[in-house]
Parts: structure tokens; sequence; C-alpha cells
């Protein structure tokens, strides 16, 4: 166990885990642990692309923090939005026919589709159906959604939540991804790379400034 105060203890500490198979630490550790795949040959460093990936964008939000809720906020102020029934999802009322042509029809407005509640709501939810069946369900939903929404087109994905983003990102199925410019502290824009690439920004539910949904398509025009 060690810690680190300059970028320079970072990168030693990261060389002195090449090869180990499991190493856990705090997000900075990475900055070092890049070179390690590089000199191995797993992993390319260079400049940004400078491509240009226009296109369809969709906004999924399944985060409950404070900062996904005010990022939430900003966005549905110049843009539209739409909130999951979660009752409705549970119940079995309502599933990806209920939800997708919302983000298709809008395409080009930066939709929004959020399941985000305020702590009274969240606690309610899941008191009456479970908090671990809640997430499985919701997260099912959405990972579905961002499949669709790719096959039919879709070229940028912004999710908030670290749950619904992983769900996400095993439901696309990429098998390599590029990291492109930071949006965020901690937060790259990913690109698929693919015949017709998709590009990605997954974040956890505290990261972001306030107008990170914006920000994120942005850098996402230029790669």
């Amino acid at each position: 166990l060690t810690d680190a105060i300059t970028d320079l203890d970072l990168v030693q500490l990261a060389e002195s885990q090449d090869g180990a198979p499991l190493v856990t630490g705090g997000a900075a550790i990475a900055r070092g642990l890049a070179e390690n795949f590089i000199r191995r040959g797993h992993a390319r460093s260079g400049a940004y692309h400078n491509e240009t990936l226009d296109g369809p964008e969709i906004l999924i939000a399944g985060s409950c923090s404070g900062a996904t809720l005010g990022q939430i906020e900003q966005h549905k102020a110049n843009h539209p939005d739409m909130a999951v029934d979660v009752d409705a999802v549970m119940s079995g009322q309502a599933d990806v026919n209920t939800y997708l042509p919302f983000l298709l029809e809008n395409a080009g407005k930066a939709p929004l589709l959020h399941s985000s509640a305020s702590p009274e709501d969240l606690e309610r939810i899941q008191k009456q159906y479970g908090r671990e069946e809640v997430a499985a369900r919701l997260d099912g939903l959405f990972g579905e959604i961002a499949s669709q929404a790719v096959a039919s087109g879709v070229r940028r994905v912004v999710v908030a939540g670290g749950e619904t983003s992983g769900a996400v990102a095993s439901a696309l199925g990429f098998s390599s991804l590029r990291v492109g410019e930071e949006i965020d502290p901690g937060v790259p824009v990913l690109v698929s790379l693919t015949e017709k690439p998709v590009a990605l920004a997954l974040k956890s539910g505290n990261f972001g400034s306030p107008n990170f949904f914006e920000k994120a398509l942005n850098k996402m025009v230029t790669l």
C-alpha cells in the first residue's frame, strides 16, 4: 500500500506494477499505467485524430447523484427530455418501445432520457420493488435502448451513472475503443473502432460540471 505526492510518483508506481494481474487504486494511477500497455504493444499513444463525427445523439441518465440531478435540470432547460416511469417498467407496462421512439424522433435536439429520482422517490421505489431488482431492470432497459438506437443510426451516446454506463457498454459490445479528448477530469470521449464509429461518454454519477452533457456532445463532433 503506497501513496503519491507528484505525477512522477504515479509514473514510478505504475511502472512497478507492469505485468501485475490486478492493480487497485485511485483514478490518478491511470496516468502511469497506460505506458505499461504501450510498452507491451497492447495500446498505442498519439495525438487526437481530429476527425469529424457528426450524427444523431442520445443522452441517458440513470444516476440519482446530486451532480447528475443538476446536470439533468440544466439540460432540460433547452432540450427535450423524458422521465422513465419506474413503476410502469417494473410492472411490465413500459419497455424499450415506450422510450426509444422519443429519442429517435428528437434526433438533432440532444434528447435526454432519465430515471433519476429525488431521494424520497428513490427510497419508495427501492422499498417497493427491491434495490437490486430495480437496478437490474433499469440497466437492462437502458442497455437495450442504447443498442437499438445505435443500430438505428445514432452516432453519439452520453451516459450518466456508473452502473448505467456499464450496462450500456456491455449491450453495445464494442471490442475496442480509442480514448479521445478529456471532457471533464476523469471522463474522456471514447470512440468505437468499428466501420461506422460511435462516440461514447461514460461517467459516474458525481463526475462532471453542470453543463457536462453539452460539453460532451461538443467534444464528440471533432475527435
